[in-house]
């Protein structure tokens, strides 16, 4: 049985390298964008519950995926690469700047996380017009002040014992935020919709994360192919519906 992948691609072009807070939201966003699309439904329903849409065009990539392990990977493109891949099908999502620093000039446009978000595909029949992106080098930092989160907005709560690239935490985010997709009603999801998916990311202080570990919120471990050690438990996702 093939293995299935969801590819995730954020825009880096020369000089406007998006904010790490920015890029890690908007690619949660990218995966809540994906599994509430009607092209990923099937079974004669919405994502939500509502309606009646028949077999969405990768609803059956999206069950073998979410049948599997979920994985993801992120790739990063620019120029020319990135406007390859908006020839592919798939969903771009754009950041609000969290975590970046204000222009200097005002006329000057702010940087925003680009991220497009691919239905999967098997691991050994990826798009060509993505097959050969880089996946490492993706790592961005912060250059404005991140605020606290707005209160009611699901917070995603990275592990702040562990070292992660930023395309590592940006999967691990997207894993997060499909954990508590899953356990979301109907109606919580088609609100969390209509918000745009609005969420946060922050990292958690060592004792908001030990008191997070007791909490029986979703939390995603990881299966340690890369970077971090197998079943390590790198985000967990604090949707205030779950935490009632």
């Amino acid at each position: 049985m093939d293995e299935y992948v969801l590819t995730l691609v954020v825009r880096v072009e020369k000089g406007a390298r998006p904010a790490q807070t920015d890029a890690l939201e908007t690619a949660a966003r990218a995966v809540l964008a994906i599994l509430a699309d009607e092209r990923s439904t099937g079974e004669g329903a919405t994502a939500t519950g509502e309606g009646s849409t028949g077999e969405g065009e990768w609803a059956g990539a999206m069950r073998a995926w979410q049948d599997d392990r979920i994985r993801k990977i992120v790739k990063r493109a620019r120029g020319a690469e990135w406007r390859r891949t908006e020839g592919i099908p798939g969903i771009t999502v754009t950041g609000t700047g969290a975590g970046a620093e204000a222009p200097v000039d005002a006329e000057e446009p702010a940087v925003v996380a680009e991220v497009r978000v691919f239905p999967p595909t098997p691991m050994d029949d990826v798009p060509a017009e993505f097959a050969n992106l880089q996946v490492s080098g993706t790592d961005f930092t912060d250059s404005g002040e991140v605020p606290p989160p707005e209160p009611g907005v699901p917070v995603l709560w990275i592990n702040p014992d562990l070292e992660m690239s930023s395309g590592k935490a940006m999967a691990q985010c997207g894993h997060a935020a499909q954990l508590a997709w899953w356990e979301l009603s109907a109606e919580a999801r088609k609100d969390w919709m209509a918000s745009d998916f609005a969420l946060a990311v922050r990292t958690a202080s060592p004792a908001q994360w030990r008191r997070l570990l007791t909490s029986g919120l979703p939390v995603v471990q990881d299966a340690g192919f890369t970077e971090v050690a197998p079943g390590s438990r790198t985000v967990i996702a604090a949707h205030p519906l779950l935490t009632r």
